[in-house]
């Protein structure tokens, strides 16, 4: 006797390597799109596999805890591919050090500003402390901006949200709106990508250009730095 078709799925939703393989043939799917429209901002990979796996999960009833028991391979390697980062940063080392002063005042300015900006405008919209203290580190990347909205007694997983949106916004308007004011820079260009939108904005600098991802590495570590120390003194001064 055959087994049913919804019987065989419940089997086969319970056993992680399904939803690793989902998670990579989605990702595969949406970055072949994105490679067919030559790397246009609008297809980004991270973008459309979000939503493609979000629906996926809601259309079967998946809990997320049951997807993330497969896909936290993925999770895992972001260690080792953050690290990976040193590789073309070393081979490119003589322009990062050519331009280490401008790099350093860009962080301390771009840090201040996304901290000093979320903060204002979420009290400013009049929105729960806790949300707003959940909102303040989502500039850097994700497992740094969960440690600090945990350290601060806020949500962190509203701040998870807030940070992969920043990064998905960021990759899709930062190449157009360099383009539309005549910066040229890869330097530049790749370490704003990183500074605004972390992670994911550096996955993007590196599709443009690999000193832009370069760039884009370094302002994503030092970043991740300063905002660490600079969000609990921001948030006691703005919220007094």
């Amino acid at each position: 006797m055959t087994q049913p078709p919804f019987s065989l799925w419940v089997y086969l939703s319970q056993t992680p390597l399904l939803w690793l393989t989902i998670t990579l043939l989605v990702y595969a799917a949406a970055d072949a799109v994105s490679r067919a429209t030559h790397r246009h901002p609008l297809a980004n990979p991270v973008l459309h596999s979000i939503w493609i796996l979000a629906a996926f999960l809601w259309l079967t009833g998946t809990r997320y805890e049951t997807y993330f028991s497969g896909a936290q391979f993925v999770h895992f390697l972001l260690g080792p591919a953050t690290v990976a980062l040193a590789i073309p940063l070393y081979e490119n080392r003589k322009a990062v050090m050519s331009a280490i002063f401008p790099m350093l005042a860009a962080l301390v300015v771009g840090s201040v500003s996304a901290i000093g900006s979320v903060v204002l405008l979420a009290e400013a919209l009049g929105l729960p402390r806790n949300v707003v203290l959940s909102l303040a580190p989502k500039s850097v990347t994700a497992g740094v901006a969960m440690g600090i909205s945990e350290s601060l007694s806020a949500s962190p997983a509203l701040t998870a949200v807030a940070t992969v949106l920043t990064g998905i916004m960021g990759a899709i308007v930062v190449t157009p709106m360099m383009n539309r004011l005549g910066i040229t820079d890869f330097r530049a260009r790749g370490f704003a990508a990183g500074l605004a939108s972390h992670g994911i904005g550096t996955a993007r600098a590196f599709q443009v250009d690999e000193v832009a991802g370069v760039f884009a590495g370094i302002a994503m570590s030092l970043n991740a730095l300063v905002t660490s120390l600079l969000v609990p003194l921001a948030v006691t001064l703005l919220l007094r």
